[in-house]
């Protein structure tokens, strides 16, 4: 078997990579975090037109490039790295995982290829203000067909022009699916730590919905997908870690302190050795639950949920501590190491904390 990526993978990677040197810079992301929208329309017409990265897990047949989750961790990653401030996490990961697991083919054909093709922003409102990511946590109601409620904490919920809610009934959990600018429905931006991820709290006063697959099938659907949505997350974390390792490396080797680079105090090479491990052993947790979610085997609940939980513990160390290498300038706003900071914690929460999903894991495998 061979773990490596393969040489269209990393070509994959060269050019995400390069689109977002060009276009997520620290001052375009700066520039987006202050803005309500979140993100840059222009920005992601290209994501569309140039790379179709948001059609590339989308099977050919509904108009995507029919790419696997291996692909897919490999470009977010690279987003990761770069703070890429754009609804991709949420209307990639969440709404077209949510509907490709749905089992609704006329969903997925009246759906998806607005996604692959950039014109359809989409999200998941799942998680309500009680904060919990488990199916008992799901308390909005649905009465023939309305729904009556609130979600909170939707990545771009203020924005998405197609929302998958989440809603309890006579006969259990189902998904429906309700147009952004629906009646009833308000939305409001919300205030959050981590400006780079737009979240938003939706309130539904009798707001009428499409039901998505079977009516009480709907928690065997956000089950897979919340999976699925740690592992493309821990991937994000890996990048976002591996671009603080590598900030603490840099600034270590040019920042002189008593007549030598401070990277050549024994402090300072502890730390940096101690977060290339928790990188590197990131990264192998994050490739490996990619590899699990791309073939759907039986090992991803159980690997979703340790990737998520160390990928969570080691980004957030590494933004950490890279903060703690810069010294005083890390600490203030002008620096990027905060924004780094504020995603890993924000990541580490997002899909529940790392303690959540080392329960999970202790549950699933059977401890």
């Amino acid at each position: 078997m061979n773990f490596a990526f393969s040489e269209e993978q990393e070509e994959l990677r060269t050019v995400v990579r390069q689109f977002l040197e060009a276009k997520s810079p620290e001052s375009a992301v700066r520039e987006q975090m202050e803005t309500e929208r979140g993100y840059d329309p222009e920005v992601w017409a290209q994501m569309a037109e140039q790379l179709g990265l948001q059609s590339l897990i989308i099977p050919e047949e509904y108009g995507g490039q029919g790419f696997g989750y291996v692909e897919l961790t490999v470009v977010l990653e690279e987003m990761g790295k770069y703070l890429l401030c754009a609804p991709y996490f949420s209307t990639v990961v969440l709404a077209a995982n949510t509907l490709l697991h749905s089992g609704d083919e006329s969903a997925k054909k009246e759906y998806l290829p607005g996604i692959a093709s950039g014109g359809t922003i989409a999200t998941l409102a799942f998680t309500e203000p009680n904060g919990r990511w488990d199916e008992s946590g799901i308390e909005m109601t649905v009465t023939d067909g309305r729904l009556t409620g609130t979600k909170s904490f939707v990545l771009d919920g203020h924005t998405a022009d197609l929302i998958l809610v989440a809603a309890r009934g006579p006969q259990g959990v189902s998904l429906y699916a309700v147009p952004g600018d629906a009646p009833g429905l308000t939305r409001t931006p919300l205030a959050t730590m981590d400006q780079t991820r737009k979240q938003a709290k939706l309130d539904f006063d009798g707001v009428e919905g499409r039901l998505i697959g079977e009516e009480g099938k709907g928690w065997e659907v956000l089950s897979t997908v919340l999976d699925l949505a740690a592992v493309a997350l821990a991937a994000e974390q890996v990048g976002g870690a591996q671009r603080c390792l590598d900030m603490s490396v840099e600034y270590a080797k040019v920042r002189v302190q008593f007549g030598r680079p401070i990277g050549s105090f024994q402090a300072i090479k502890h730390k940096c050795a101690d977060m290339l491990l928790e990188v590197e052993s990131a990264k192998s947790a994050a490739y490996y639950a990619g590899w699990c979610a791309s073939e759907m085997n039986d090992e991803l609940p159980a690997v979703a949920s340790l990737a998520k939980a160390y990928c969570s513990d080691a980004y957030f160390h590494a933004a950490a501590e890279n903060i703690q290498i810069h010294g005083g300038i890390g600490f203030t706003w002008e620096h990027p190491a905060h924004l780094y900071f504020k995603r890993a914690k924000s990541s580490e929460l997002l899909f529940g904390d790392p303690t959540y999903h080392r329960e999970l894991l202790a549950q699933r495998i059977g401890i």
